[in-house]
């Protein structure tokens, strides 16, 4: 069965009549019989019965038909729906990692679906770590993630914002008074650390060969909120990106590390050769041309990042 023998048999089921649904099918009544008769064969029943120079349909015709409008339908609003996928609608899968939850992906994503090409458009989110969220994108689960650089030459890297590393510590705490802190000093106390696996985890064992720094890591965390709280009530003080978790967060002192500009440069990434649907593409152009006003300040914070890639 073909859905061709469908839409032929809901013609010739509407007009009752073989000669006037040729006609409007624009094929010939001898190819709409032959098509009809194969379609009767196959199922094993009589769809038609004449009628005068017509046909009318059998007590299985009529059932068949129920069925054959709602294949036709559901044909129909399949074909819309693709249509809505190729133009100005579609599902976009991000992932991201956790210090873009509060505030960076929902201000970037309303901004984008503010815009009136971008009414239709709906958004999947989900968090983890860079690592997961690559695999995700790779897997085709994810359309575009947003986390740290990863060595893959199937992806596309693109550098978006730039966190600088500082160094948090309790509020009642012998480095609390020190606008500027020693990155040694994380040798001299407890510090709260991220998960092995996870792209600052390396990232931040990477720093510590290369400054000749070996802190006591007595716990690893998952995100940024794990270690905030755990810092707060004085396990310990740790390295970690200022991003918009430390704005509010109370109970902790926030220092520059004294002598050192070191960055978390958050990149977007996506598949290099993969169909993308418009929106996806629209939102990957989107969010460069956000990026554009702080091209230079990207460049600059990127090239750390090259070399702790090479």
């Amino acid at each position: 069965m073909t859905l061709n023998q469908i839409l032929y048999f809901q013609k010739v089921a509407r007009l009752e009549n073989y000669h006037q649904a040729a006609e409007e099918l624009y094929i010939s009544q001898p190819s709409l019989s032959r098509s009809m008769a194969a379609l009767e064969s196959e199922l094993g029943v009589a769809l038609f019965e004449k009628k005068g120079r017509g046909v009318t349909l059998t007590k299985a015709g009529k059932l068949f038909l129920e069925h054959a409008d709602r294949i036709a339908g559901d044909c129909d609003v399949a074909v819309g729906k693709m249509q809505e996928l190729s133009s100005d609608g579609g599902k976009i899968d991000i992932g991201y990692i956790f210090p873009l939850a509060g505030h960076y992906i929902p201000h970037k994503v309303r901004k984008f679906l503010n815009q009136e090409e971008n009414k239709n458009v709906v958004f999947n989110f989900w968090q983890n770590h860079t690592p997961a969220i690559a695999e995700k994108v790779r897997t085709g689960e994810l359309d575009v993630g947003f986390g740290g650089y990863l060595k893959m030459d199937d992806m596309e890297f693109f550098p978006l914002s730039a966190q600088e590393l500082v160094i948090i510590t309790p509020k009642e705490h012998p480095l609390s008074e020190m606008q500027e802190v020693p990155l040694v000093e994380l040798d001299h106390y407890p510090v709260i650390g991220y998960e092995s696996a996870s792209w600052m985890g390396t990232y931040a064992k990477y720093l510590y060969r290369k400054y000749q720094v070996n802190p006591n890591t007595i716990v690893e965390c998952p995100d940024e909120y794990s270690i905030v709280s755990l810092v707060r009530e004085n396990f310990g003080i740790a390295l970690m990106p200022q991003t918009d978790i430390l704005l509010n967060a109370d109970g902790i002192k926030i220092h520059k590390i004294m002598g050192l500009e070191i960055y978390r440069q958050v990149f977007m990434f996506w598949m290099k050769d993969r169909y993308r649907l418009p929106a996806v593409e629209r939102f990957i152009k989107y969010m460069k041309e956000q990026q554009a006003d702080d091209a230079n300040d990207t460049e600059n914070v990127s090239k750390i990042y090259l070399k702790f890639y090479i």
